[in-house]
């Protein structure tokens, strides 16, 4: 392919969808292949405990091994690292460093980013590395020490956000960083002086016209071995007293979750007029489990004079949201309505005619509600969209096109499915999308899996850092009796900045160990960050144990893959599985039940211990052809939690074992959570590991072992 000077090994060719009987053929042809390169292809085939070995060997090379029977690719091992701390920078520095990091750890890793949004600390991941580095203070320094691997910046357009992808895209394939329009006159002049590559001003009308000219100009240089789908742009960090002048005036005590306390509230809002505007503020009473605000239709009132009026998520709402908070939309043809759950909001601004003395707010509103109320402009809104870096040292680094499509809206929905047919089976989508379910399903479609990793910090360098992958030892399996037996399952585990930051959070609670949790992860850490996959290795408890996150390799509704794809799909993940010790796998689909099928491909083609399947209020386990498959409870607090286990146990006979698993949400619950579980539930349950919970199984049911 073009465009791949520095590679050891030639990625595989990128272009149109192949059908299953080429995609057959190619992997029969590496397979013979293979028999005569054998010694070159080892390190894939070996089993873990030779999987350092082998890694050792590429600290020593320069630039990116991607074999073709390696779903992401290598860096070389970083011997050095020169740090920067950019929560003080712009967006557009951070921006700007992470490509100059993409071109630089191209070679060998020497960049590292400390980027905001971290739960873990600033500094976890880079001591753990144990590879020596060097603070920088300002980061003109650190462009000024690498300004001869560049040929050049590349000038996206403020105007056109998405010029910022395409800019990107450019910045790897033509060796160059991205920069902001005010940034140009300092890198082009000494001590700089770097020339302009391209410059995208005035050259797009929209989001569509940039991605169409990079998949006519730029896709066909790009590698097709991997998808990069990134928002151009986030909102800002807004700071905890930006709400200090709000007042509450509505709340909902109660936890509601049906609409069963749906109607219009009039809320009079009269004393804080005076100023230029009020500012209404609606969020989640209860933020734990979502089911936060949810607002179908505004009508406003000045002394008795309707001065506004709109259903959210139209046009007509649109001029009067000061900060939509990340809240989202429910485009229901019949109530549609934004809903702010967890820690989302959203904020209107009304501004009454000078001399109002009454302003009547009337919200169609239901759920857990908690609305307050200001005189007071506040400092910022998150709706101040900002460049970042994050991911995209990564696209630059691998020569990837960089794109963000609505994967709900009609006409980037169709270009999204467009993109994802033209690369082949089994290929990775990095990124996000601004709808989950539609997203995961258009990629589903086409054999494309899901790797959530938008903020991702460092992948060039976590790539390169090498340690070896070795399961912890399995406890024994304890003895089957007729108890209730019961595993928490930690959500998210396929989420690579999960990996990277909350669950590591998590995984220092002091309760972590003292009772069974089951943790599910993502086995591509082993070669996207084998430091992390190790880490938690290395660091678990006899009372922890890590499953495969969905839904397997990678992020897929099972459903949706094409069926003749299924069962190559699910024997690949197998070899991963198989690498990295897990032998469990946590799987989500759009459809509630899985089908005969899927269960017999996932027992023929994977031979797992078991499945843990969606969520539901109703828990339950069985097996579906052959295949041990967990349904698993869901609810939103712990009390919820606590009374939907006992709600699924209360008919239990006591003659025969009964088994329940139970989805933990991970950005709502903690290992402390699960000892408060154990602790509530009476003698006849019996908390376990995810393994052990299907071992037991497989026992009362007469089913053989996996082992």
């Amino acid at each position: 392919m073009k465009g791949y000077i520095g590679y050891l090994v030639a990625p595989r060719v990128g272009g149109n969808h192949m059908t299953h009987a080429v995609w057959k053929q190619r992997r029969l042809r590496l397979f013979i292949v293979s028999l005569f390169t054998i010694c070159l292809l080892a390190g894939f085939m070996q089993p873990e405990s030779t999987f350092a070995a082998t890694t050792s060997q590429h600290a020593n090379t320069k630039g990116i091994s991607w074999p073709e029977n390696q779903e992401l690719p290598t860096f070389a091992q970083p011997n050095h690292l020169d740090v920067i701390d950019l929560e003080h920078e712009t967006g557009e520095m951070s921006m700007l460093l992470a490509t100059l990091q993409g071109i630089v750890n191209r070679e060998r890793p020497r960049i590292y980013l400390i980027e905001h949004m971290v739960d873990d600390g600033k500094y976890t991941w880079l001591q753990e590395t144990g590879v020596p580095y060097k603070m920088y203070q300002d980061p003109w320094q650190l462009i000024n020490k690498y300004k001869k691997e560049l040929k050049g910046i590349i000038i996206y357009d403020p105007n056109v956000p998405d010029t910022i992808n395409a800019a990107t895209t450019l910045a790897g394939l033509r060796t160059g960083i991205v920069a902001h329009p005010d940034l140009v006159a300092k890198l082009t002049t000494p001590p700089l002086k770097l020339p302009i590559l391209e410059d995208l001003r005035g050259r797009f009308t929209g989001k569509l016209d940039v991605i169409n000219w990079q998949m006519t100009n730029l896709w066909p240089q790009t590698t097709h071995r991997m998808l990069i789908g990134l928002d151009p742009m986030t909102g800002i960090m807004v700071p905890e007293d930006n709400w200090k002048d709000f007042q509450v005036i509505a709340e909902e005590t109660r936890e509601i979750m049906d609409s069963s306390n749906r109607k219009v509230y009039d809320l009079d809002v009269s004393k804080f007029l005076g100023n230029e505007a009020v500012y209404l503020r609606f969020e989640d009473a209860f933020q734990i489990g979502g089911w936060g605000a949810a607002v179908h239709q505004v009508t406003v009132k000045a002394d008795g004079k309707v001065i506004a009026q709109f259903i959210p998520c139209t046009d007509a709402e649109e001029q009067y949201v000061f900060d939509h908070g990340r809240s989202a939309c429910k485009y229901d043809p019949k109530n549609q309505h934004r809903f702010a759950d967890g820690k989302r909001y959203f904020v209107y601004r009304f501004a009454p005619p000078a001399g109002t003395k009454q302003l009547i707010v009337s919200v169609d509103m239901w759920n857990q509600y908690k609305v307050s109320a200001s005189s007071v402009r506040p400092r910022v809104t998150s709706d101040t969209r900002v460049p970042y870096g994050y991911l995209r040292d990564y696209a630059v680094a691998n020569k990837a096109m960089v794109f963000w499509l609505s994967s709900k809206l009609s006409d980037e929905a169709q270009l999204l499915d467009e993109i994802a047919s033209k690369v082949e089976p089994e290929t990775p989508y990095l990124g996000w999308f601004d709808s989950e379910a539609d997203g995961v399903r258009i990629m589903s479609n086409h054999s494309v899996y899901v790797i959530a990793a938008d903020w991702f910090s460092n992948l060039t360098v976590h790539s390169g850092i090498q340690r070896p992958i070795q399961a912890p030892k399995v406890p024994a399996t304890p003895p089957l009796e007729n108890k209730i037996y019961v595993t928490f399952v930690m959500s998210e585990g396929d989420n690579f900045q999960y990996n990277e930051h909350h669950m590591r959070m998590l995984w220092n609670d002091p309760n972590r160990g003292k009772v069974p949790i089951t943790w599910s992860t993502s086995p591509l850490l082993m070669e996207g960050s084998p430091l992390i996959l190790n880490y938690y290795q290395r660091t678990a408890t006899p009372n922890d144990v890590l499953v495969t996150g969905p839904s397997g390799m990678g992020y897929f509704y099972p459903s949706q893959w094409p069926r003749e794809e299924l069962a190559t799909y699910f024997e690949h993940s197998k070899q991963y599985l198989k690498k990295t010790g897990l032998d469990t796998v946590y799987a989500l689909d759009v459809q509630q039940d899985i089908s005969p099928f899927v269960a017999q491909t996932y027992n023929q083609s994977m031979g797992i211990q078991g499945l843990f399947f969606n969520a539901s209020s109703q828990g339950k386990t069985s097996v579906i052809e052959g295949l041990p498959v967990s349904i698993q409870i869901r609810d939103t607090t712990r009390e919820k939690i606590l009374e939907r286990i006992k709600q699924n146990a209360a008919n239990w006979d006591g003659k025969s074992p009964l088994f329940l698993s139970v989805q933990l949400v991970a950005w709502d619950s903690t290992p402390s959570d699960v000892v408060y579980f154990t602790q509530q539930l009476g003698s006849n349950f019996v908390t376990v590991r995810g393994d052990h919970f299907f071992q037991l199984f497989r026992q009362a049911n007469g089913l053989p072992p996996t082992r």
